[in-house]
């Protein structure tokens, strides 16, 4: 089933290249968000299905939305170069897909999420 997924990324060429292996995979971006306003704006508001967040959004953390994220229920998968070891304590146990990717590693980390499939 393909899922509507916010991708929050702050360099713009990362951010086109996760969408596009997205969209491969059958899926639909519903936004693209670079700082971390924007980020949790979406997060409070948009409907999608699961989200994608960089960890380090221009020197700001994106914690804030993953709390967002939590609270209404949405999963969500950090993407980071340094791997789970680039999360704070409270976040260890959310998934993580380590920088740079590939399209098969991010399906692997979506296939593995407890979300509704047709």
């Amino acid at each position: 089933m393909p899922l509507r997924i916010l991708v929050v990324e702050d360099e713009m060429t990362i951010a086109l290249m996760i969408e596009d292996m997205l969209i491969q995979l059958g899926h639909e971006v519903v936004e693209l968000a670079m700082r971390l306003p924007r980020a949790e704006e979406l997060a409070r508001q948009a409907a999608f299905d699961l989200a994608l967040l960089d960890v380090n959004l221009d020197g700001r953390k994106s914690f804030p939305v993953a709390d967002i994220l939590s609270a209404r229920g949405i999963p969500f998968v950090f993407a980071t170069g340094y791997g789970a070891s680039g999360l704070e304590n409270g976040y260890s146990h959310c998934p993580v897909v380590t920088k740079p990717f590939m399209m098969e590693d991010l399906k692997t980390v979506i296939d593995s999420l407890p979300l509704p499939r047709a």
